[in-house]
């Protein structure tokens, strides 16, 4: 029987290009017809899952390698990955923030053009042949609040700052010497932002971003989400784009990817894009070197990179 190294749950969206290392003896278990029934029979002996974002890695999963010590995750987001039953066993899980963090920011700044500037309303009205020019915003003095000033927040941060926008944040504290304003809730800064960026991690049992939340964005604001449809109430948001209470969104992510609510597709007052973050060719290919690079390290019994600790 093979002595693999590691299973792999799901393909990683990578160039066509892209060969995975051979330094790992790697199980391609999204082939199997039944993968849990063969992590069943076969999961004793591994130490290492590679996991992605967009896959749950569940508690049947876990149990059925009784040698895992490493979950690496393709992708920042983690929030489909049991959390306890890694901890009950002391598994380490790993995922790849910095790998993205440039792309996602990069993202975030074009759905918020877009939606300030009604990119994707422009381009229909070309395609069914009309020509009209209805006023817009400009973006510069804008009012900026962002929902997470971590790497990708910050990022974020940076980029809207050279485009002349006041740039306001909240976590959970106020982040000692940042040049932003903090604001203590999401509401009290929905509340005083033109546009307000969810840049947060998934997997809460509530959204963060509730209707409260949304009505106080405005009828002239806009929402923008490249962090996961979970931390918005999505029924909500929907409603109020409906409405008219909320102005606009551009969104990234959705609940239910890829089969997403309807209703957006009704809609002029959202830019709709395919969780397109980090899908570039670049990002991609250092999201799987560092998902690999980590596999090999556990295997080795080096130092690993980029640790998930809960918040």
């Amino acid at each position: 029987m093979t002595k693999y190294d590691a299973v792999q749950i799901a393909a990683f969206p990578v160039p066509e290009s892209y060969t995975a290392p051979t330094d790992l003896v790697i199980k391609a278990l999204f082939e199997e017809s039944n993968p849990q029934g063969w992590l069943e029979a076969n999961g004793a002996g591994i130490p290492v899952m590679l996991s992605h974002s967009g896959v749950a890695v569940t508690a049947d999963m876990i149990a059925a390698m009784p040698d895992l010590m490493l979950v690496a995750n393709f992708g920042v987001g983690v929030d489909l990955v049991d959390h306890a039953a890694l901890e009950r066993r002391g598994v380490v899980l790993t995922h790849t923030p910095d790998a993205l963090t440039d792309d996602v920011a990069d993202m975030a700044m074009a759905l918020m053009l877009g939606g300030i500037r009604r990119i994707g309303a422009g381009d229909r009205l070309v395609r069914a042949g009309r020509w009209s020019t209805p006023l817009t915003r400009s973006v510069r003095g804008l009012s900026l609040g962002i929902l997470g000033l971590g790497r990708i927040g910050s990022e974020i941060a940076r980029l809207a700052a050279a485009f002349g926008m006041d740039i306001s944040y909240h976590n959970r504290s106020a982040i000692a010497d940042s040049p932003y304003q903090y604001a203590n809730s999401p509401v009290e800064l929905a509340r005083t932002v033109d546009v307000l960026v969810a840049a947060i991690p998934g997997g809460g049992s509530e959204p963060l971003i509730s209707d409260i939340v949304i009505e106080a964005i405005g009828p002239d604001g806009l929402f923008v989400n490249i962090a996961r449809g979970s931390v918005v109430d999505e029924s909500a948001l929907l409603d109020a784009l409906e409405n008219g209470s909320l102005g606009a969104a551009a969104l990234d992510v959705f609940m239910n990817e890829p089969k997403i609510d309807p209703r957006f597709m009704a809609l002029d007052n959202v830019l709709l894009s395919p969780h397109r973050g980090s899908a570039t060719e670049e990002a991609r290919i250092r999201m799987a070197n560092e998902t690999y690079a980590n596999a090999a390290n556990c295997v080795a019994g080096r130092s690993l990179v980029d640790i998930y600790r809960q918040r």
